[in-house]
């Protein structure tokens, strides 16, 4: 299955002193740095950082996702999920970053929760016992809450056949995603969002598997 992003879209990072994780698709300011992005702008921002003392924050927060303790922490979750459903780990990993930066017990304004941002209703339909609702601190829960999503995430990727169209239904809802045939709706937050997550996906493929990553191809998401 192809990995859908812009051919030349760029990821950049940092991780602050607390050892929070910061993702954007553009150098918001000079605390990022690339994690991934074309060659010439790899070199224009090696020329930039090549300051005395400072660190390579692009490397940095690739190293933080490896070995982070909240990272580390979900791993085993992450590893029976993908072998229960057949999802990347490193996909997993990188709709995590992007949806909660690893807090557990995140809560965003719209009721969505936990690590992979779940809401009640896909928790629902994708929870442990089907049409059963999950209580607040049962999606709270590291464990349930990686299961769930990972098996809605699996879900999502069959029914609409691409990884870019799973996470834009992830994030906009199928009915989005079916009335733009299938494809990425033009939504300016959706398509940030799914650009964010198959770039880290990307980076955290060539981070782990670098030979393997070579082979892979990113293919340009058709208008």
């Amino acid at each position: 299955m192809a990995l859908a992003a812009p051919a030349r879209a760029e990821l950049w990072g940092y991780v602050d002193g607390q050892g929070m994780a910061h993702l954007a698709g553009h150098q918001v300011d000079s605390r990022y740095s690339l994690v991934l992005g074309s060659a010439q702008t790899q070199r224009e921002a090696a020329a930039q950082t090549q300051v005395p003392g400072k660190s390579d924050g692009g490397q940095g927060l690739l190293t933080w996702l490896e070995f982070a303790p909240e990272v580390k922490a979900v791993q085993p979750y992450l590893r029976e999920a993908a072998a229960r459903h057949g999802v990347d780990m490193e996909l997993l990993k990188a709709v995590i970053a992007v949806e909660s930066g690893y807090k557990h017990d995140a809560e965003s304004k719209r009721g969505a929760l936990g690590l992979m941002q779940l809401m009640p209703d896909a928790a629902r339909r994708y929870g442990p016992v089907p049409r059963l609702s999950l209580s607040k601190n049962q999606l709270l829960d590291p464990r349930t809450n990686v299961l769930t999503g990972a098996k809605m995430l699996a879900d999502l990727i069959k029914r609409f056949g691409r990884i870019d169209a799973a996470l834009a239904a992830w994030n906009a809802g199928e009915g989005a995603v079916r009335r733009h045939s299938g494809r990425v709706p033009p939504f300016a937050e959706t398509q940030a969002h799914v650009h964010l997550v198959l770039e880290l996906y990307w980076a955290l493929l060539q981070h782990s598997m670098p030979a393997q990553a070579q082979h892979l191809k990113i293919h340009k998401n058709e208008p």
